[in-house]
């Protein structure tokens, strides 16, 4: 059930291909398959989950497409359908699980908090409000990141794997990380597995 969520999301997503907006960054350095760059302000709306990294997948993105797609109240006191961005986000929320160990989080059913980048001509004061009050609005500020890319399946044991070499390079660098990795994907599902985007992200300092 958790995959049919899933794809039905990612294939309206897909309809927007064309005009998809994604959060601006600067690359302040690169390193082929891995990259430094900061981000500029933005928001997300976003819900934590439990369980297993496909059952909150599904979970997570149905409930921000709800919201995105009428299951709020704008400021004129309707419902108003968001723009779709990329990508969708999702990264460890539960302090009891180690951040280089997906397969643990889903043995152990962790929570995951997924999240939705919204568009950049909205703020604050301006977004629809969500009706649900599992799906929650938080500003960002400028943030730095070191960031794996990668093609490909997205399934636990790949994300340890690409996490766990993310986290060398930010040792070798001698940088510090702050938080938890976020998955990023930015392919609707039926997307050849070699032409993908996914990314491993981490804040740091």
């Amino acid at each position: 059930m958790a995959r049919l969520f899933l794809g039905a999301f990612l294939a309206i997503l897909a309809g927007y291909a064309m005009a998809i907006e994604e959060p601006e960054y600067a690359v302040t350095e690169q390193s082929a398959p891995f990259e430094l760059r900061t981000y500029g302000p933005r928001i997300v709306a976003e819900v934590v989950v439990a369980g297993s990294m496909d059952e909150a997948s599904g979970t997570g993105f149905r409930l921000l497409a709800n919201y995105i797609f009428g299951n709020n109240t704008a400021a004129s006191g309707g419902s108003e359908k968001i723009q779709m961005t990329a990508p969708v986000g999702m990264e460890l929320s539960s302090e009891k699980i180690r951040m280089t160990a997906p397969v643990s989080l889903q043995e152990s059913g962790g929570r995951w908090r997924v999240s939705f980048v919204m568009p950049s001509q909205y703020t604050m004061d301006t977004l629809p409000r969500p009706n649900n009050a599992a799906v929650t609005l938080r500003q960002i500020p400028e943030t730095r990141y070191a960031v794996i890319r990668f093609s490909g399946l997205t399934g636990a044991q790949k994300v340890a794997q690409k996490t766990a070499e993310l986290e060398a390079w930010i040792n070798e660098k001698g940088l510090k990380p702050i938080g938890r990795p976020e998955l990023a994907r930015y392919n609707p599902p039926w997307t050849l597995p070699f032409l993908r985007r996914n990314e491993i992200m981490v804040q740091y300092k």
